[in-house]
């Protein structure tokens, strides 16, 4: 073995006990003064280091990693130097803490909460943001792993120094007549330099040093005296001795070091303070134990009576064990985090069994890793090691105080002024703080800490959405969190779900599409985080897995069907019997992440809120913390109030989590969620001239406004298939499509097929025209603008460069006429939310028409008989209240937007590839219990007023979930009753024209169920195909037809029992369900009843077999919401409450 003389290794002997291998990398570095890298080396070290974080995110090789390669390489040859991006600077951290060969308690490395404070370029700000990570850290004595990391080294440029070794140490004074010292002896050098930059200490044993900062722009550091109410101490009193009080003794809580730097992707940071919590030995054995520290060990041997004239009596042995029991019983005491060296050496061996696993190797150096007492008593103690060094890494260097260019006029000491911050000017004027302004510039306010947080802190806010009412929720969650935090709201779609794990904050507002599945723009990230959890839970086995089956505890439906791609391995199955918290040898990869999840839905679908509550058990289970559990708001009662309070309470917990609850008022915050943030003077319509800016037709502004791909088809036919007495009619619609319209399908040269039986289309419907023509009059747009002329809407916004306000155009709403806004754009017909309601109350003049508005802006259970009552519409509503008169354009910006509605297709593209048929029941209801105005559905009532060769603005989309089954040899069991016979009516077109091709497909059952035969749906069709057998059964129910019995689709499904059993037992069938929420849920139970009628299962057993065909996908649902009935479903969800 060579000799080494840093570390005073022979031949023979090592004293250091590290093993020094041939290749540099694998040498532990001694202190010294990091050295910039070449060009050359730098590219090198940046190239490793990419494809280490690119490989560990699994896209090692892509197109981002070369593009990001190419950014680096661009950058180093102009400026020298790059910049990591945040996710990169977070990854490079935690495997610095991952890869430092001294610390023992690195098990927790993946929970690092990285602050990047890379844009401070002043001491002062650098003090703020070591207060903060102070503050966050201690967390009232729950400590929390955290580093603070300031500007890297740049060409041209110095350093950014902490001249402390740690930020919380005790100073040590030297008396210069006997070379004694009172407080801390390790730390008398840097005392002398405090005092040399003129700050006084009290001269107690346990006064705190100030923080010496140097700031790259400044030729001399500034001294800042921490705040006392920032550093938590720890008085040390014993379990059993009382006399131990009387010693004085105490501790502080946060151990962060200071003095090291980060070395990361060929990057040199100098000032990286970051902290872990202490095991009992640091304090008892090293701080206070140690000779050449506090040397405690022989006082506290006398005051326990033992003999300390000899070692045979082994009083330092019993001296230090009690010194240690009472440090441990004193923090516990205080609830402040600490760890005996027992506990962390085992949680080690934990982490190195795992790192061996993954990695292959550990790096540890045995003298740190084992425990200065007890050490043969720990695992460690006889587990060899390795030493050496791995990149990133975190650094020795060069004590910063140690060359530094004193001048003469530094000899002296500083002024006698107790509490004085000395510094330098940019030209080197020397600047002296006096008491005032250090007090002011340490004083905790909202503004010195929230607006420094707001710079710091990232609060992720992703959304999903069909109508995007979530998105509307989430742009006012990041009002609210704007005031503390940096919120950033994204659509689940466009997230990078890589930079998840490195988030701090991450708030989650999604609704659910159908009875379970996700949103269109929510599916990929639930698929990419589903693989993340696979991952995990891969390497992980004991690792805490998602506990939320993909159904509702009503029915057990299906959630997130379109996520899985048709792969049988569903997220169905893991399934756990309970929610754990991971320990921390299975940390997961989310450990470091705070979320919260608010999910949108309505009560009226078996799996109300199914998608949010799964996210939320999902995020849960890779080890993400909860600030609150998830909480679901219902469109049916409450929602809005229901968001707001959810959001106060996150907001709290948040604050409170990152130690802001002090500096912000959380009450005036709060008024965030009550005071308009438009208002008249800041949203405006603006004249367009149309040969100065085109304006777009009606297919494509739909197009940009809801991110579809629109067409235009011309409607072919539209006749109606039923009317019943009571006036309740059904329509029949075909659209002309083109062999292009479906973005994204499987068409080919050789091939028509367009669509599949049982996907859906979305149809955009256009508002009534004596509405729209109300409305316009009541605003009284004819004498202010001109109802047919183009217009822009456009809102007053800061430019973020001067801090000037512009116009600027509102994305949302393309430019067109007023008329064309309310009629193509807008939803005036559902009942005004209660944030609409309170801008109406405050252009109201008549002061009951005030009072009314507010009360229902207020009061939710108010608003939602109110709602529920009358349905009004936006023209109802400004009726009812005459003496509101509210600028249009901001009317209009308040307005949600028009949504589409989704049919199912009821036609196969096999009979004709290039005609889509539609079934629309036309909703009609009379409100006020019946006895108010007539009201119409939407798009029903606009699609039964088309005529042949109008068009309709339309798009597809595919339903995956609800196609044949790939082997066209098994049964097929159909349920719709009413218009949820309409995908069966293609499922029945498929068969007849494969058959008539001479491919034979399974039998067909179908029920369907109507109040009478005169409400019946395609009765001549379903003779034929009964007549020709591709309809093997069709069962019809009838409930309003005397003097037959009344009877439901359930009913026929319990006659049919044996038939249905044999099908999807014997012959593996597909069991299919289309119609509304609360149908399907009876369908299940009803299905549950045939399993026990003709198979003999018990109640248990026939859950299980549902969730079988569930899981098997052999269980399939299409199910649309409730219609004219909410009245009745709201009060009944009142009365479960």
């Amino acid at each position: 073995m060579p000799c080494n003389q840093e570390s005073g290794c022979g031949s023979q002997v090592c004293r250091a006990s590290i093993w020094h291998l041939t290749d540099p990398r694998l040498s532990y570095p001694t202190p010294r003064e990091l050295l910039p890298e070449d060009e050359e080396a730098l590219l090198t070290s940046a190239k490793e280091f990419l494809e280490h974080y690119y490989s560990s995110i699994k896209r090692l090789d892509t197109e981002s990693h070369r593009a990001r390669w190419e950014s680096v390489r661009r950058d180093v040859h102009l400026t020298g130097t790059y910049d990591l991006t945040e996710t990169e600077l977070t990854f490079g951290a935690k495997l610095a803490w991952r890869n430092s060969a001294r610390c023992i308690g690195r098990i927790q490395w993946a929970k690092l909460q990285v602050f990047d404070a890379r844009h401070v370029t002043t001491a002062q700000g650098m003090f703020e943001a070591l207060c903060n990570h102070i503050k966050y850290g201690t967390n009232k004595g729950n400590i929390r792993s955290a580093a603070t990391i300031f500007c890297q080294r740049k060409p041209g440029q110095g350093d950014y120094r902490i001249w402390n070794a740690q930020l919380i140490s005790y100073a040590g004074y030297r008396n210069m007549e006997d070379g004694t010292v009172i407080g801390d002896p390790a730390t008398v050098e840097f005392t002398e330099v405090c005092q040399k930059l003129g700050w006084v200490g009290a001269g107690t044993r346990f006064d705190l040093l100030p923080l010496v900062i140097q700031a790259s722009n400044r030729l001399y550091p500034e001294v800042f005296t921490l705040p006392p109410e920032l550093v938590m101490e720890v008085p040390l009193h014993h379990p059993t001795y009382d006399w131990f009080a009387e010693l004085g003794l105490r501790w502080y809580a946060l151990p962060a070091v200071s003095s090291m730097a980060f070395d990361c992707g060929g990057l040199q940071f100098t000032a990286v303070p970051f902290n872990g919590w202490y095991m009992t030995t640091e304090i008892a054995t090293r701080d206070l134990g140690d000779t050449h520290r506090y040397n405690q060990l022989e006082i506290v041997a006398k005051r326990m009576g033992l003999d300390t004239r000899t070692h045979s009596s082994l009083w330092k042995d019993r001296a230090v064990i009690e010194i240690n029991a009472a440090v441990l019983y004193s923090y516990q005491k205080m609830n402040v985090t600490i760890v005996d060296h027992h506990t962390a050496s085992e949680s080690f061996m934990k982490h190195m069994e795992t790192e061996f696993r993954l990695r292959g190797g550990c790096p540890a150096e045995w003298v740190w890793i084992v425990p200065p007492t007890s050490g043969s008593l720990t695992p460690v103690f006889h587990q060899e090691m390795v030493c050496y060094s791995l990149k990133p890494s975190f650094e020795y260097q060069e004590v910063a105080w140690k060359n530094f260019q004193w001048d003469e006029e530094d000899t002296n000491t500083g002024s006698a002024l107790g509490l004085l911050a000395v510094g330098r000017s940019a030209g080197g004027r020397r600047v002296k703080y006096r008491f005032k302004e250090v007090a002011r510039a340490v004083k905790f306010t909202s503004n010195l800490f929230g607006k420094a947080l707001q710079r710091r802190i990232k609060a992720a806010i992703l959304y999903a959405t069909e109508t995007g009412k979530s998105e509307k929720y989430a742009h006012m969650l990041a009002e609210l969190f704007n005031h503390a935090f940096n919120a950033q709201v994204m659509c689940m779609a466009d997230y990078d779900v890589i930079n998840l794990e490195h988030e701090a904050l991450v708030m989650i507002v999604t609704s659910t599409f159908g009875n379970g599945d996700p949103p269109e723009n929510g599916e990929a990230f639930a698929r990419e985080v589903r693989g993340m959890a696979n991952n995990h839970h891969s390497h992980h086995p004991i690792a805490t897995q998602p506990k939320y089956q993909l159904g509702s505890s009503k029915t057990g439906t299906p959630l997130l069907n379109r996520v899985l791609n048709r792969d049988q391995h569903s997220l169905r199955s893991f399934s756990f019997d309970q929610l754990q918290q991971p320990s921390v040898d299975s940390l997961g990869p989310l450990s470091n992440v705070r979320f919260a999840v608010f999910a949108l839905g309505s009560s009226a679908y078996p799996n109300f809120c199914g998608f949010g509550l799964y996210i939320d058990d999902l995020l849960g289970s890779l080890g993400g913390e909860r600030l609150a559990s998830v909480i679901c708001g219902d469109e049916l009662s409450g929602q809005e109030q229901t968001f707001k309070s959810w959001a106060q309470q996150v907001f709290h917990t948040a604050c409170e989590t990152f130690c802001l609850e002090d500096d912000v008022n959380i009450d005036d915050v709060s008024a965030t969620l009550r005071r308009d943030l438009i208002t008249s003077d800041t949203v405006r319509f603006a004249i367009v001239n149309s040969q100065e800016k085109p304006i777009l037709d009606i297919v494509a502004g739909l197009s940009q406004t809801h991110a579809k791909n629109v067409t235009e088809c011309p409607v072919v036919f539209n006749v109606t298939l039923a009317k019943d007495i009571d006036g309740r009619k059904t329509v029949h619609v075909g659209l002309k499509i083109t062999s292009q319209w479906i973005n994204g399908t499987r068409n080919s040269a050789t091939s028509a097929v367009t669509y599949e039986p049982g996907d859906h289309i979305g149809i955009f419907a256009v508002n009534d025209e004596a509405l729209v023509t109300g409305l316009i009059d009541r605003l009284g747009i004819n004498s202010t603008l001109p109802p047919d002329g183009p217009l822009q809407l456009q809102t007053l916004a800061e430019q973020k460069v001067d801090g000037g306000k512009t116009w600027q155009n509102q994305e949302r709403l393309p430019a067109c006429s007023f008329r064309t806004l309310l009629s193509h754009y807008l939803d005036i017909t559902t009942p005004a939310s209660q944030t609409l309601l309170a801008l109406l109350a405050a252009h109201a003049s008549s002061e009951e028409d005030k009072r009314r508005l507010q009360l229902l802006a207020t009061d939710a259970s108010e608003y939602e008989d109110w709602k529920h009552w009358g349905f009004p519409h936006l023209l109802e509503t400004l009726l009812e209240f005459p003496s509101v008169a509210i600028d249009a354009a901001l009317l209009v910006s308040q307005l949600p937007l028009l949504q589409p509605r989704f049919y199912s297709i009821s036609s196969s593209p096999l009979i004709d590839p290039l005609q889509i048929d539609i079934t629309a029941a036309v909703i009609a209801f009379k409100t006020q219990g019946g006895e108010g105005p007539m009201h119409y559905g939407v798009c029903s009532s606009y699609l039964s007023q088309v005529n042949e060769g109008d068009k309709i603005q339309c798009f597809f989309r595919s339903a995956p979930n609800f196609h044949l089954p790939t082997e066209i040899e098994r049964p097929v069991v159909m349920v719709g009753p009413g218009t949820g016979v309409a995908p069966f009516r293609g499922f029945w077109q498929h068969k007849q024209a494969l058959q008539s091709k001479g491919k034979e497909m399974g039998p067909m059952l179908l029920f369907t169920g109507y109040r009478s035969p005169d409400c019946d749906l395609f009765v001549e069709e379903k003779s034929t195909m009964v007549a020709s057998g591709i309809l093997d059964y069709a069962f019809l129910a009838l409930s309003r037809h005397p003097p037959v019995r009344k009877t439901y689709v359930q009913d026929k499904l319990l006659e049919a029992a044996p038939l249905v059993y044999r099908m999807l037992t014997q012959q593996m069938g597909h069991f299919y369900v289309c119609g509304d929420c609360a149908m399907a849920e009876d369908v299940a139970n009803t299905l549950r009843m045939v399993f026990q009628k003709a198979g003999g299962l018990n109640a248990e057993e026939s859950d299980d077999f549902l969730m079988q065909l569930r899981n098997e996908r052999r269980y399939q649902e299409d199910i649309f919401g409730i219609t004219y009935r909410a009245p009745d479903t709201v009060n009944a969800n009142r009365r479960q409450q």
